[in-house]
């Protein structure tokens, strides 16, 4: 019924920047808040940044000043715009999207396959 389709995934070299998007699609009636998530290899998943339907912002600590969300409603299509990347931001980051569908009675908690983000010189 929906499908989250995430992209921009790539390696970079310390000190770069990339932009991951991921675009909704299927038969969306209300996205709340959309996010992104990243898991390292042998660590747990983590929150990195989310967003709400109102414009409200969330980052972890660890990319406060570095990255920055922003969604574009009209597409259904959340950002994440990375600067400063460090090796520790190595990881597969997955985008998360919370809505409702048109026959869902509450809200659903959909997640991208993920892309690879790889730091290194």
């Amino acid at each position: 019924q929906v499908q989250l389709v995430e992209s921009g995934g790539g390696l970079v070299q310390p000190g770069g920047s990339l932009r991951l998007s991921c675009v909704a699609s299927g038969s969306i009636r209300r996205i709340n808040t959309m996010g992104w998530y990243r898991q390292a290899p042998g660590k747990q998943r983590e929150l990195v940044a989310e967003v709400t339907s109102g414009g409200s912002t969330n980052y972890a600590d660890s990319v406060k000043g570095r990255f920055t969300i922003s969604r574009e409603n009209a597409e259904n299509t959340v950002y994440l715009q990375m600067n400063s990347l460090k090796p520790e931001d190595t990881a597969v980051y997955y985008c998360k999207v919370v809505l409702r569908t048109y026959v869902s009675v509450r809200d659903l908690e959909v997640w991208g396959q993920g892309t690879l983000v790889t730091v290194s010189s």
